[in-house]
């Protein structure tokens, strides 16, 4: 026998079905059910949890939030090309949201992968590039639409998985513990209530009077549903991830997709998992909220001081070719920093010259200190030194 403690005005965030009678105790605040732990069945309930959620901690943090993720948005848009930025910080993110999931690949691996995709680097390495592609075409869906739909998840799913499986439609799906084997979460198993919840979620990211609250508030709650809902055999939490910062561009907050999550999550997994089981289990909504935004704030921080550092280093390198090479052009800039990899067939097109100019053009540079110059197979590549340095450092 075990007591279940629910929060009364909590219960819009799900309850838990009784299969056989209970002992109910009930207080001005609380529930108290005792019963059997095998008759306990979670339900979860539609966007948006009808409980004050914007509590004196949840507006501090987010208003603190918001100020960094203003300043990055900013800070973002002095990048004559935002491409750089798009690309570059997608490929981190890649990475480690990718990670989160158990699919690591090393920076050298995933670069390789974006330059010669037919090479088999390793099953990992392709997996995150399906992620940049996943997040691309969502960027672009989103930019061109202002919309994000339940078909557009589908299809960043799609794209991270390589299938057409769509939503769940076979029961079963239970989330376990690593260690013990514990089933600490059960999702929606009808194909008919996650759809339900999916066709409520998209309308909660698309309609704004549904739920009048700050937009990162919002973003919280959105994700703690997607995640909750689980609708997806796999894939999940890297197309949770990429609706995250799609989310940002869409009301506003971004120009561009460019605060990432994910290592802020890989720092803090245990929490990051405790805190979405608590919102479940006790309600606990304003601990798993503060959570995000500080997630927000701390990776909005670390996000400016790189694009900084890149911008720094993209002038250095523009200042110093033009001074040293007749054959500096803003074309060439551009390509150096669209990838920290590149190679003498992106120079011939991008710059419309000769293999024979286009890889004297890259030695010339290498042996200037610029780049570095590598070999897979036959191929040659060359690595951007400074934008490789500032992709791979540790901001925390």
């Amino acid at each position: 026998m075990i007591c279940i403690k629910i929060d009364i005005n909590s219960l819009s965030r799900g309850i838990f079905i009784i299969k056989l009678p209970p002992i109910y105790i009930r207080n001005q605040h609380f529930l108290y059910i005792y019963r059997n732990e095998e008759q306990m069945t979670f339900i979860l309930y539609p966007l948006p949890p009808a409980v004050e959620l914007e509590t004196k901690a949840v507006l501090k943090k987010a208003a603190s939030a918001h100020r960094y993720l203003a300043e990055l948005k900013g800070v973002s848009g002095t990048i004559p090309n935002q491409e750089i930025l798009i690309n570059t910080l997608s490929l981190q993110e890649a990475k480690d949201s990718s990670a989160i999931e158990n699919i690591i690949t090393t920076n050298d691996d995933l670069y390789r992968e974006e330059l010669f995709p037919d090479y088999a680097v390793n099953a990992s390495a392709k997996e995150v590039s399906n992620y940049v592609t996943a997040l691309k075409t969502g960027f672009d869906l989103v930019k061109k639409r202002e919309l994000l739909t339940a078909n557009d998840i589908v299809s960043i799913q799609s794209l991270l998985e390589k299938n057409h499986a769509g939503f769940r439609k076979v029961p079963g799906t239970s989330l376990k513990n690593d260690l013990t084997g514990e089933v600490v979460y059960t999702p929606p198993q009808d194909h008919a209530s996650i759809i339900s919840l999916m066709t409520n979620l998209e309308m909660f990211i698309n309609d704004d009077s549904l739920y009048e609250a700050d937009s990162l508030v919002e973003m919280a709650m959105l994700h703690y549903q997607f995640e909750s809902i689980h609708p997806f055999y796999d894939g999940k939490g890297r197309a949770g991830r990429i609706i995250n910062v799609l989310y940002l561009v869409l009301k506003g907050l971004l120009d561009i997709p460019v605060l990432y999550l994910s290592r802020y999550i890989i720092r803090s997994k245990t929490d990051y998992y405790n805190l979405l089981q608590k919102v479940r289990n006790e309600g606990a909504w304003e601990e798993w909220i503060v959570y995000i935004l500080t997630g927000i704030e701390v990776t909005a921080k670390q996000t400016i001081k790189m694009v900084r550092e890149i911008k720094a280093a993209l002038m250095d390198y523009k200042h110093r070719i033009r001074k040293e090479h007749k054959f500096y052009s803003q074309d060439l800039i551009n390509n150096l920093f669209f990838h920290p990899y590149t190679k003498i067939e992106f120079i011939e097109n991008d710059l419309k010259v000769s293999r024979l100019t286009a890889a004297r053009y890259l030695d010339l540079l290498a042996d200037d200190g610029f780049l570095r110059k590598e070999k897979i197979g036959r191929s040659n590549y060359y690595i951007n030194v400074a934008l490789y340095s500032i992709l791979t450092k540790d901001y925390y």
